[in-house]
């Protein structure tokens, strides 16, 4: 608990990933990627349940080999390609309800797919969530520049464009409001936003910054980038 709040941590990992097959038991530096969230549990003493939800056995075996539970799998309909977070996690939260006889108030979601979170970054999400009253918390990190929506293109036909028409007005990197983009490290959410409303924002939703490097990982190209991240740390 944080505050009187019972708190379920929910990791979703479904089997069916196009672009790295399995990637939610892909080994980074010899751990699953599965299993270095349960690392990551395992120092989180608030934690009242942390339970993984995938659709595949050799995925729950591993996560369960790392602390995490697997009361249950995944039905085929919310394993798809498009499945939003909103219904799986409202699947698992009333699943793990109903199983334990107990009703949780925070769903924590932590995507295994971001490896190099710490337990810091959970805890200052959910403790940002409990003390201000928010529906939500997302960790975030700060976009690079050269991303920003004003600095965007579009090519319609053959003819190139701003995608924001506000973009022709911008000379310096200066001029740029900072925009951010989420990590993937945690998800916080208040009950009734994923029980009633499938959803992970809500009208009151806030944000931590996560300064630290990070890397999510979706392809090939990110795990390589994982790989040279560790490789730097050890040198």
């Amino acid at each position: 608990m944080i505050g009187d709040k019972r708190i379920l941590v929910v990791v979703p990992a479904r089997g069916g990933s196009k672009g790295v097959k399995l990637k939610n038991i892909r080994p980074l530096n010899g751990v699953p990627l599965v299993a270095l969230v349960g690392q990551v549990v395992q120092q989180l003493p608030w934690v009242d349940r942390a339970v993984v939800s995938t659709d595949h056995p050799q995925i729950a075996k591993i996560a369960e080999e790392a602390g995490l539970d697997a009361p249950f799998l995944r039905p085929d309909e919310l394993s798809g390609d498009i499945v939003a977070d909103g219904p799986v996690l409202q699947h698992a939260l009333l699943a793990c309800e109903k199983i334990d006889q107990q009703r949780y108030d925070v769903v924590v979601m932590l995507q295994p797919t971001s490896p190099f979170r710490k337990p810091s970054h959970v805890t200052a999400a959910v403790t940002k969530l409990v003390e201000g009253g928010y529906d939500a918390v997302w960790t975030v990190s700060e976009s690079d520049s050269k991303a920003h929506p004003l600095k965007q293109l579009v090519i319609d036909g053959d003819r190139l464009d701003y995608y924001d028409p506000a973009g022709a007005e911008i000379i310096a990197r200066q001029q740029l409001t900072p925009v951010y983009h989420r990590n993937g490290v945690a998800y916080v959410m208040v009950r009734k936003l994923v029980a009633d409303h499938q959803a992970i924002k809500g009208a009151r939703t806030s944000a931590v910054i996560i300064e630290d490097l990070l890397v999510n990982i979706d392809t090939e190209l990110d795990f390589k980038l994982a790989e040279f991240m560790l490789a730097q740390e050890d040198n």
